[in-house]
């Protein structure tokens, strides 16, 4: 047998050291984006209404990035347990934490916070 096609048996270590980092990051993430609208919650009008225009479109790119992260998820779990795909693994593994960190900074860059 070749040894790229060969099967890789620590092929699982990587997506699962990732998703166990990702999920609960994700999680605190999504609450901490979704909390976010109580910080305007003592502003007067101008500042709310800026606040509300760019939460309005924060949100939906937030959402967009947790499935970008999802999906890299998803692919280094479906990648085939061979060790010529242990670098995709683990490059896919390294990413979906970075890429979530990544989402959320944009988030908060994009909010005009109060």
């Amino acid at each position: 047998m070749d040894q790229d096609t060969s099967p890789d048996p620590y092929a699982f270590i990587a997506p699962l050291l990732s998703t166990l980092l990702t999920l609960p990051m994700g999680i605190l993430a999504f609450f901490s984006a979704g909390l976010s609208p109580m910080a305007c919650d003592s502003c007067g009008d101008a500042a709310s209404d800026r606040f509300d225009a760019s939460y309005d479109l924060a949100f939906p790119v937030f959402n967009t990035g947790l499935l970008m992260v999802l999906a890299m998820l998803v692919v280094c779990w479906a990648l085939p347990r061979q060790r010529r795909n242990a670098a995709r693994r683990v490059g896919f593994s390294l990413l979906a934490p970075a890429v979530l960190v990544l989402d959320y900074v944009v988030f908060a860059a994009i909010v005009d916070w109060p």
